[in-house]
């Protein structure tokens, strides 16, 4: 018989939900989608519990030195490592999570199959090392803001660039019917993004691939784009305003996340400079997402 595979666990506790942001917001610069799934929880006390799980063994010393410049040196001294098969992990986690409603879109796990609505659009993603479970406050604005656009409105070239787990290219994909295409820099990230398209019954309208930026030939072919969801970070968002303009249709909107708040201004300020306004601004658990529109 085969073992199963571990992952390797690191956990601590922070004081208060500004600490566990900062602390997941800088563990998200350092890890490449598909090397760590992060997460923070709050506790009944009011404490935060900060976990991330990775792959393959993680740096001790860097974690620990991070940690100690985001949160301080009595947090860091409590950072636990530890290994854990994948299927316990996963498992736990999709039992603590429940669906997460987002307009028209229902983001669950496999144990809630049964329970989503004839109305609503399920999308059943599973715990993989790549981000987006729909858990996220990103994910979610995305969602939502998605769900505003297409009540008003129906692209025919959608892009989802970083797509992760595949969350907005799939709800795209189901409630347009019509073909996504969905890019990520991590091998594993495009892998799982095409299983859970599978998965959702969605495989023949998402073609995912690996791509840095816009440099594969694939976005030219499926260019000019009348929407763009971009679920990544507030530097490379900013990096990507003048290629992402390039690649527009006249009036495109695009949906951009997976920036702090505080940040936004600056996304908003290099997407201006390109010929894009923005629309609308969602604020959840401290994140932004930004909904904005290439005018000529």
């Amino acid at each position: 018989m085969t073992s199963m595979p571990s992952t390797y666990l690191v956990s601590f506790a922070v004081g208060d939900e500004r600490a566990a942001k900062d602390i997941v917001d800088a563990l998200t610069e350092i890890f490449f989608e598909g090397q760590a799934a992060i997460a923070a929880f709050e506790r009944p006390d009011g404490r935060w519990d900060v976990t991330v799980h990775f792959a393959e063994p993680p740096d001790q010393p860097l974690l620990r030195e991070l940690v100690t410049k985001t949160a301080g040196a009595n947090i860091a001294a409590g950072i636990v490592f530890d290994t854990v098969e994948a299927r316990d992990w996963v498992k736990a986690s999709l039992e603590d999570l429940i669906p997460v409603p987002a307009g028209r879109f229902i983001v669950h796990g496999q144990h809630d199959r049964e329970r989503i609505a004839p109305n609503k659009i399920g999308i059943e993603i599973e715990a993989a090392l790549a981000f987006g479970t729909g858990h996220h406050g990103t994910t979610r604005g995305c969602l939502l803001l998605l769900d505003h656009v297409l009540k008003n409105w129906r692209p025919r070239r959608v892009l989802d660039l970083g797509t992760g787990t595949g969350v907005l290219a799939i709800a795209a994909a189901r409630a347009l019917h019509e073909q996504v295409l969905a890019s990520d820099i991590d091998p594993p990230s495009v892998q799982v993004a095409r299983d859970n398209a599978r998965l959702n019954v969605a495989g023949h309208l998402v073609q995912a691939i690996r791509a840095t930026g816009f440099a594969a030939p694939q976005f030219a072919d499926a260019a000019p784009f009348d929407l763009v969801l971009a679920n990544i970070l507030a530097n490379p968002l900013r990096q990507l305003a003048a290629p992402m303009a390039r690649h527009l249709a006249p009036g495109a909107l695009v949906i951009l996340s997976g920036l702090l708040t505080p940040q936004a201004r600056g996304v908003i300020a290099a997407y201006r400079a390109r010929g894009l306004v923005p629309l609308r601004h969602l604020r959840i658990e401290g994140w932004s997402s930004l909904l904005l529109r290439k005018v000529n």
